[in-house]
């Protein structure tokens, strides 16, 4: 089996497997994963090879790599850095967790191991941040303890399964976390559980933040994402979160992930009622929307609503921790905040 990048052999006919000594074999793909941009091949035929191992230990800012590929077509290249950085997002998939390295990689190192000084393997070569086309140290790969995980899933039956929570989610902001009683800006804040989902099943709420699952602590939704997708469907996780001013812990029972899963856009809406922070609403029924809360159907673009992301067609559903259907339930939840100084 030979572990590389889902682009690297991504709508492939043919697979050939060249080794360093000049010796060619015929390979074909087992499976791909577009999310996490990994791949598994197999190569035909009963011949054994000599393989590395990823390593199970952890991976630490500063370690010294070496970087094993194929850069510009040139054959077998190896370059020495460090490792610069973790948890890198850089927009390739949902799943974004890269080692950002400093050794030297360049177009062709796609797919080739990043080893660690006791030669295993630590990631595996995936993309550069590159202005000029060629290496400018920085460098980006998938770290051992995701790919060994995805790899496993795509030699078991060719797929990756992924653990399904149900939730729409965003960012815990400094506003979020005061409005919450809630001390520092971790986690990630459910902004609506998605119906007949395993959140709503379980009474994951709208309002909820998600401060910790199974007792690791989450920095923000991305490891909320990446978590969840890395748990079994079917398996119960416990989620700690935040509501009505304390912790609780909630048991999940996670479903299986649509790899084809879309989130659902609101369509826009009419004019209605004024309100302050410069938006005018309308009862989202109203408007044509399926949906409950109430809409954005126009939006100061000075406004403070629009300075924190709000946008014409959102749909409230919630505000101040109470369930909203009207524009006058918002007012009297915005007064409120504003008596007890929030």
């Amino acid at each position: 089996y030979v572990v590389t990048n889902n682009h690297v052999v991504d709508h492939a006919e043919e697979v050939t497997v060249v080794m360093n000594d000049g010796k060619t074999y015929t390979a074909k793909v087992i499976g791909t994963d577009e999310k996490t941009d990994l791949a598994l091949v197999k190569i035909e035929g009963e011949e054994s090879f000599p393989f590395v191992a990823f390593t199970d230990g952890d991976v630490r800012v500063g370690d010294w790599v070496v970087a094993v590929g194929n850069p510009f077509g040139l054959g077998g290249s190896v370059t020495a850095g460090i490792v610069s950085a973790r948890g890198r997002e850089i927009g390739a998939g949902p799943y974004d967790d890269f080692l950002q390295i400093d050794a030297p990689i360049n177009k062709g190192n796609s797919g080739g191991p990043t080893f660690n000084l006791d030669g295993k393997v630590v990631g595996v070569n995936t993309a550069i941040y590159s202005p000029s086309g060629g290496s400018v140290g920085i460098g980006f790969a998938i770290p051992a303890s995701i790919a060994s995980q995805v790899i496993e899933d795509l030699k078991d039956d060719g797929t990756v399964t992924r653990g399904w929570l149900g939730v729409q989610i965003q960012p815990i902001t400094p506003d979020i976390a005061d409005s919450l009683g809630l001390e520092g800006i971790k986690g990630a804040l459910v902004a609506q559980p998605q119906d007949d989902s395993p959140a709503a099943k379980a009474g994951i709420e709208a309002g909820d933040a998600i401060l910790a699952i199974d007792g690791e602590t989450m920095d923000n939704p991305r490891d909320v994402a990446r978590t969840v997708a890395s748990k079994a469907p079917g398996s119960t996780v416990t989620l700690t979160v935040w509501r009505d001013g304390k912790k609780q812990d909630i048991k999940v029972d996670l479903g299986t992930l649509d790899p084809d899963m879309q989130a659902q856009m609101t369509p826009g809406v009419e004019p209605g009622t004024d309100l302050s922070f410069g938006m005018r609403l309308a009862p989202a029924k109203e408007m044509g929307v399926d949906e409950t809360g109430v809409a954005v159907v126009e939006l100061d673009p000075d406004s403070i609503a629009a300075e924190k992301g709000i946008k014409v067609g959102d749909v409230i559903l919630n505000a101040g921790g109470e369930d909203v259907s009207s524009p006058a339930d918002i007012k009297k939840s915005i007064e409120v905040a504003e008596n007890e100084g929030r």
